[in-house]
């Protein structure tokens, strides 16, 4: 039985960790979407990139996945820098984006409005004036980045390719992503619709069913899909890269988080 200074001690121990939950509670801030609708409309940002803001919808994107500001992100397969400047912005000066290519995928032009321009992720990070984001030109099993390093990892159109050259290879990535997250971090998961019995390597997509399942295998809980990124506009049976879809593709949207206790 606890004397009476043990049981005052006891006390006043839990009221400063009920006090220091609230603190913590009121610290966290929800992104503002409105405020950054605002941020990524101007004349500093490439007009291309303003132009896909309608179909892909990123504001409503990362409030739907919880980013917040002051997190520290990591962009996969972050390409030309279309979600790396929107990302920077959202975390504010307070976070950190890591904005992640590999080499091979470096040679890539895509992303690119002109040849001429060069780096667009470079000339994106100058013109935005995005003093938050630390490039890392390596494959993501060599980023250098510590172990439960990051608060949010964002994989846009990109688990497709993991999985359609092997569900091992899609593994592999989620298990390192895994592990650079934080207990209790987010990961968000956007790819193309596939329809099961296609050609999905041909064709860049992927069955939702196929990513829930390697995300799961993963060691991450999900927690929430939205129907935001679904369009009737699409054909499962057309390459994503087809003109007659205008990049208008039907795309699943996955909040998944990595499970507090984890090591």
């Amino acid at each position: 039985m606890l004397n009476k200074s043990t049981q005052h001690l006891a006390h006043m121990l839990t009221a400063v960790c009920l006090l220091a939950g609230l603190m913590t509670g009121a610290l966290a801030q929800s992104l503002d979407g409105e405020a950054l609708k605002a941020q990524i409309s101007g004349s500093d940002r490439d007009i291309s990139d303003r132009m896909r803001d309608s179909a892909r919808q990123p504001v409503e994107v990362l409030q739907f996945l919880g980013l917040e500001p002051g997190m520290t992100v990591l962009d996969v397969y972050a390409a030309g820098g279309y979600y790396t400047y929107i990302l920077s912005k959202a975390v504010g000066p307070a976070g950190i984006v890591y904005a992640q290519n590999s080499p091979r995928a470096l040679r890539y032009d895509e992303d690119r409005t002109d040849i001429s321009q060069g780096d667009a992720l470079a000339n994106k990070i100058r013109d935005g004036q995005l003093q938050n984001v630390e490039r890392i030109d390596r494959g993501i099993q060599d980023s250098g980045l510590p172990e439960a390093s990051v608060d949010f990892v964002l994989v846009s159109q990109i688990l497709h390719d993991y999985f359609n050259r092997s569900p091992a290879s899609a593994y592999s990535l989620l298990v390192e992503l895994h592990r650079l997250l934080r207990p209790g971090g987010i990961i968000g998961i956007i790819d193309h619709h596939g329809a099961p019995g296609n050609d999905n390597r041909r064709l860049h997509r992927m069955v939702q069913s196929d990513a829930e399942q390697v995300i799961t295998d993963a060691g991450f809980i999900i927690e929430a899909e939205s129907e935001l990124l679904l369009t009737d506009g699409d054909n499962p049976r057309r390459s994503i890269f087809d003109p007659m879809l205008n990049r208008g593709t039907s795309q699943f949207l996955l909040r998944a988080r990595k499970p507090a206790d984890s090591l």
